[in-house]
Formats: structure tokens, sequence, C-alpha cells
């Protein structure tokens, strides 16, 4: 049931990229967590982090799009919003019903079709706009 980052999922810029890279080796480890039946601790420690990070990486990937002043910035905020909704709802799905065949199937769905999805469209795009303004050869 893994989800794999690929080289076609890199925006450019590389610390993007690296936190795109340990959201899918986290989620991953939610999901075999999941998967084994570690139980209900383990799974909500796992949850916990990414419900943190994913908060960490918007703000990250927001707040660089506000500095290059990207266009698209309140779409792409609006699908961010739009995944902490989802993601905060199957958080409470676990919480109230704990770990689950179920419940795992659901999360690599929509973990697995969101995070290719906004990566390899919206994030590549916002990606090449950074990259343009900041130049060639710029370290972002």
């Amino acid at each position: 049931m893994a989800i794999q980052w690929d080289k076609s999922l890199s925006v450019g810029v590389k610390s993007i990229d690296e936190q795109h890279q340990e959201l899918f080796r986290r989620v991953n480890s939610l999901l075999d967590a999941m998967m084994a039946a570690k139980g209900k601790e383990e799974v909500a420690k796992l949850l916990s982090f990414l419900k943190d990070y994913v908060v960490e990486h918007f703000g990250a990937e927001q707040k660089l799009m506000s500095q290059y002043k990207y266009p698209g910035l309140a779409q792409h905020k609006g699908q961010h919003d739009a995944f902490v909704k989802t993601f905060l709802e199957v958080h409470a799905e676990f919480e109230q019903k704990g770990p689950s065949a179920g419940l795992a199937i659901r999360l690599n769905s929509f973990l697995g079709a969101w995070l290719r999805d906004h990566i390899g469209t919206t994030d590549r795009a916002m990606g090449q706009y950074v990259m343009s303004q900041a130049g060639a050869s710029a370290t972002v």
C-alpha cells in the first residue's frame, strides 16, 4: 500500500522536495502501522506527527509563495485548507473508532491521490514560478 515519491514529483525547490519526501515516508509509516495493527497509541502518534508536519509544510510553502508574490497563492492555500479539513475528519474518525483496515484504505486512497495530484500539478507550477523568479542558480 506504499505511496512512492519519485523525481517526477520534484518541484525544483530543494527544501520543499525534501519536505515532500518526508511526508511520503511518514504517510507510509502510518499506513504500515495501521495495516500491521500496531495499536491505537502508535497510530495516534503517527497521525499527530503528520497533522503537525502538514501544517508546518503548508506554512513553508505559503511563506515561499508570499515571498515571491506567487499569483496562485489564494487558490493554492485553498487546496491546503481543504486537505487539512479532510485530514481532521479522518483523524476524528480514528479517535472515535480506532485504527482499522477500512480507515487505512481510506487514508491510503485520500493521501496517496491528494499528494500525487497536488504535488504533481499545483506544487510543480508553484515551484516553476518560484525558480523563475529566484533565478536558476538560486538556492531556495
